[in-house]
């Protein structure tokens, strides 16, 4: 038996089971949608650090949400592309590519816990005690969040995937359209005993942590808006909650889908889909919702748009009166050159 922590091993995927008559719609409504997930998250990521106006703490977490997303989505859906087209046999990928893509899906999936986590904190800070917001969400804690967000869900996910590189392997079929531990660790033929054991763990503390964060901090909210009824208050808890509320919710359900699948072998096959989904919807719904909802990032819309409007306005007639200045020194030019001194014609 090999051990799985022989990099220059060849695994076989066994890809997106599609149905040959609907091959090509799929893989041009993957291809569209990773499409627009990079192309919509790439401008909010762009448009929040050319504004000055949007480097606040609730849309620099955003913008850690869309790269996020990006790189989520990056990992899995060009791989799942590069499959579809290929008969089962050829989908073989290295141990090391494997690992890599199930340590950016499982990355991924932990830090859509953990940002969201932040931003309700965040959103708590704002609404409870707005005198001290500055004080509260300053540089130094938002930079805290997030390095404990991205460094220990990069620790969590590397020894989860450290436990299943551990074993030996006896198979070489992964039986999932893409990488992730579960399917790793079903490669082997040793007891997988502690990786079920720390995957449940894991899994159990981050969502009750993720759970537990957002009932907490909206019971806050939620009890300021109802003793202080101030008109004001309870339409910024509206504006901003909303949105965060409804990223959770998306996200949150699709996760739960995934679980509940689990636990019916029968369904097998649509809990496959639902995975890809859960790499899919979220990351596509979430630059569309905060840009329907957020009214700070319609303003800077706004003020991008103007500001290349003027622009335009401006060089217009500066770009006129060049063309035409050049137009003259051409003509000047080309009767100086045919003028004929002696004869005194042209």
């Amino acid at each position: 038996m090999e051990n799985l922590s022989s990099v220059g091993a060849l695994l076989q995927l066994e890809g997106l089971l599609v149905p040959a008559s609907f091959l090509t719609p799929a893989f041009l409504g993957l291809f569209f949608s990773h499409l627009f997930i990079v192309t919509a998250n790439m401008g909010v990521v762009a448009l929040i650090c050319s504004d000055s106006a949007l480097h606040q703490p609730m849309y620099i977490l955003l913008c850690q949400l869309s790269i996020n997303d990006i790189l989520g989505n990056t990992a899995l859906v060009p791989r799942l592309l590069y499959d579809m087209p290929r008969p089962p046999r050829r989908r073989l990928i290295s141990l090391g590519s494997c690992v890599v893509q199930a340590f950016i899906t499982h990355l991924f999936g932990t830090n859509n816990h953990t940002i969201l986590m932040i931003m309700a904190f965040d959103r708590y800070a704002a609404i409870c005690t707005p005198l001290r917001y500055s004080a509260v969400m300053g540089t130094r804690t938002l930079v805290t969040l997030t390095a404990a967000a991205w460094g220990g869900g990069s620790v969590l996910v590397a020894a989860l995937l450290g436990l299943t590189l551990r074993l030996s392997r006896c198979r070489s079929l992964l039986l999932n359209a893409y990488c992730d531990n579960a399917s790793l660790f079903k490669l082997s033929c040793e007891n997988t005993f502690i990786n079920n054991v720390y995957g449940l763990t894991f899994s159990v503390v981050l969502l009750t942590s993720s759970i537990g964060a957002i009932v907490v901090t909206y019971s806050y909210i939620t009890a300021a808006c109802v003793t202080k009824r101030s008109r004001s208050l309870n339409r910024k808890a509206l504006q901003t909650c909303s949105t965060h509320l409804l990223l959770y919710l998306v996200m949150f359900l699709s996760g739960m889908l995934i679980i509940a699948l689990h636990r019916y072998p029968q369904y097998e096959p649509y809990r496959k889909t639902t995975t890809i989904l859960f790499n899919i919807i979220p990351p596509a719904l979430n630059p569309v919702i905060y840009g329907f909802q957020c009214h700070e990032i319609h303003q800077s819309l706004r003020r991008l748009f103007r500001n290349d409007l003027s622009l335009k306005t401006t060089l217009q007639p500066i770009i006129k009166s060049l063309t035409t200045a050049n137009q003259r020194q051409c003509n000047g030019t080309a009767i100086k050159v045919s003028f004929n001194p002696e004869t005194g014609q042209i």
